[in-house]
């Protein structure tokens, strides 16, 4: 008697479709009014900020004009994308500042370990992932300085945290907004925070 085998056929899966979750992110459209993002492996939309929100991005911006100038480095408000090394998240800024010759991944995001400080503006919807998962991400991708403006709250505030080390930041400076704040190296600037007063 014969025997006859049938196999079960295997999905069709394209050579060229996503597999992992940043590949997934690499694939997306452009979605104009929404920022997205790669955090600890889960890919986050939310809609860009208000006006006070980005007019905060410039201001800062504006105040390290004189820093840029003297050390030719480059500085934007949203729109730039930096890859975290290692997990290779991929988080959008409300501010970053780098050297010109900043290494990239791919030809569209900076590396996290060229750049010198990365900002957040928190906002009531971004409130927890700036708070306590930026800290996490930027710091595991060894960037210098992370600055978090908070202007909502009981008490708005400033908190620069400083010296990345085994994926945590190891200090931490925090002023209530209309207080100056020293931005250490590799930085080097004392920041008059009243800039964020409404």
């Amino acid at each position: 008697m014969a025997t006859m085998t049938i196999s079960k056929p295997e999905p069709a899966v394209s050579d060229t479709a996503p597999h992992v979750v940043r590949e997934i992110f690499d694939a997306l459209p452009p979605m104009p009014g929404l920022r997205a993002e790669v955090i600890e492996g889960k890919i986050i939309l939310s809609p860009l900020g208000t006006p006070e929100h980005s007019w905060m991005a410039s201001d800062l911006h504006d105040a390290l004009l004189p820093l840029r100038r003297e050390r030719g480095w480059k500085g934007a408000a949203g729109g730039v994308n930096v890859c975290i090394e290692g997990p290779r998240d991929s988080c959008q800024p409300d501010y970053v500042l780098s050297p010109p010759d900043c290494p990239r991944w791919g030809h569209l995001e900076l590396l996290s370990s060229g750049i010198l400080l990365a900002a957040e503006v928190v906002s009531p919807g971004s409130a927890h992932t700036d708070r306590d998962e930026k800290p996490r991400i930027y710091a595991k991708g060894t960037v210098p300085l992370y600055l978090l403006i908070a202007p909502i709250g009981d008490e708005p505030s400033v908190t620069v945290f400083s010296k990345p080390a085994k994926g945590a930041y190891t200090a931490m400076t925090r002023v209530t907004i209309g207080s100056p704040i020293t931005l250490p190296e590799p930085v080097g600037f004392e920041l008059d925070t009243s800039i964020f007063k409404g």
